[in-house]
């Protein structure tokens, strides 16, 4: 027997009811995403592994999904290398591809690519898959779409607070009640240089950023396991329970890192963006984190996650502001700040909490009964006019049963359907069946449109 097929782990397929409910959430995304002025780009799916090496970190670079060259791959391989069997050395050899890891360094390449048309500030939004070699598990997948928000070309503190802004918006349309965790890298360079390790700020922010997932006495673990002195580690005990309101907390930390010039600015800018953030009317809730490290190693500023407040999720949205991406790629000095919503996460939330619309704007709201040549010859017209009214609208194809149709409509989720038999087709009408309320009414063709197009403006 022929062995059933299958996808690799941590990907999915979506049927069409699915991918009904992945659609309603990228409208509403890129529907926030064009009233802040953002405008869409799409980049391979795979890039030079040049461009995406060195971008993410240590831990980063051993999730990118390398592709293996055309050919004969291993073609230019000699047998001492391959009884060496150092994998980063023949990797290197027979691999000059890879699947991109996320749309922020892709797009740091894109803008360095095109730099000479495009227009400074830049908005762009980016909606499209990655894939991370990760262990998948629950909310966790090897390929994932994000959709990304970014605007490089300018230091000012309004485009984080117009990011705030576009979270509050979008959650608040997906009915998603979520709080954002706020802080800034230079508070967590000011930390590592008021524990005397300057130099380790990754390995820092790298354990803390797992504080939530493994608890504190893990995270110092790793942080003696990283070579960080117990002295350093219990400096930075005090931080990670600082309390209070922001500007309580704020006034505590000033004095722990008071030395460092980097910490003083990054409580500068935190100070900013809360004092423009109280000015709004956001329904998010909104709170400073210092245990809020993000692991990526180009975050220089400002940095977000996102969680839903319902649902035991991991973040379904985060970001933060990056100084230099694009002096990776020869082009120096170009500030950027942008944050990415993860739509399967976001899928899961709203299928956990039951929140995705009964009908949207892809689903059928009519079908017509097919009962042979001459009801067709009747339907075939009305259906072309109620479609070109806007309104969504098939034929059953064949001839069938009644029931056979019915159960095909209610399948779909059809909410109408169109019966014209001999007595319909004798009196120039059409038999409406509301398929919910099984209430039924004769109509002719400019009452079906009027009515359909009425349940469809309400939605």
């Amino acid at each position: 027997m022929a062995q059933k097929p299958s996808i690799p782990k941590g990907t999915r397929d979506f049927s069409p009811a699915e991918m009904t409910n992945r659609n309603y959430i990228f409208d509403s995304i890129k529907s926030i995403f064009r009233l802040y002025g953002f405008q869409p780009i799409e980049t391979p799916a795979m890039e030079n592994l040049s461009t995406l090496m060195g971008k993410y970190g240590e831990e980063g670079d051993k999730l990118l999904f390398k592709i293996l060259n055309s050919g004969d791959f291993a073609g230019n391989l000699s047998d001492q290398e391959l009884l060496e069997r150092n994998s980063i050395r023949l990797t290197n050899k027979i691999s000059e591809k890879g699947l991109r890891y996320d749309l922020t360094v892709p797009f740091a390449r894109f803008v360095v690519q095109y730099r000479n048309d495009i227009s400074f500030p830049f908005k762009r939004y980016q909606i499209q898959p990655v894939w991370r070699a990760d262990r998948p598990q629950k909310g966790r997948y090897r390929e994932f779409y994000q959709c990304d928000v970014d605007i490089v070309g300018s230091d000012s503190l309004l485009n984080e607070m117009e990011l705030v802004q576009i979270v509050d918006q979008v959650f608040g349309k997906l009915k998603i009640n979520t709080v954002v965790k706020i802080n800034n890298r230079k508070i967590l360079a000011g930390i590592a240089e008021v524990m005397g390790e300057k130099d380790r700020i990754i390995d820092i922010t790298v354990a803390i950023d797992k504080l939530d997932k493994i608890g504190l006495e893990k995270v110092n673990e790793e942080l003696l396991e990283k070579g960080i002195s117990q002295n350093a580690i219990d400096k930075l005990q005090p931080i990670l329970h600082l309390s209070g309101s922001v500007s309580e907390k704020l006034a505590q930390l000033e004095k722990v890192i008071s030395l460092s010039e980097s910490g003083k600015k990054g409580i500068e800018e935190v100070r900013t963006l809360f004092a423009y953030l109280d000015t709004l009317a956001l329904s998010t809730e909104v709170e400073l984190d210092l245990t809020l490290a993000r692991g990526l190693n180009y975050y220089t500023g400002a940095i977000f996650e996102v969680k839903a407040k319902d649902v035991a999720m991991g973040s379904i949205c985060g970001g933060g502001r990056y100084d230099d991406l694009t002096g990776n790629f020869g082009m120096p000095g170009v500030s950027g700040v942008g944050i990415s919503f993860g739509a399967d996460r976001i899928y899961d939330v709203l299928t956990q909490l039951q929140l995705f619309p009964s009908e949207t704007v892809d689903s059928t709201k009519l079908m017509f009964v097919n009962f042979g040549a001459a009801e067709e010859a009747f339907c075939l017209p009305v259906l072309a006019a109620v479609r070109k009214a806007g309104i969504n609208a098939e034929i059953f194809p064949d001839k069938s049963k009644m029931g056979k149709q019915m159960t095909w409509a209610n399948n779909k989720k059809i909410p109408f359907v169109a019966i014209v038999g001999e007595n319909e087709l004798l009196q120039g009408k059409i038999n409406l069946k509301n398929m919910v309320t099984g209430e039924q009414m004769l109509v002719d063709q400019r009452e079906l449109i009027k009515i359909l197009s009425a349940k469809s403006s309400q939605g």
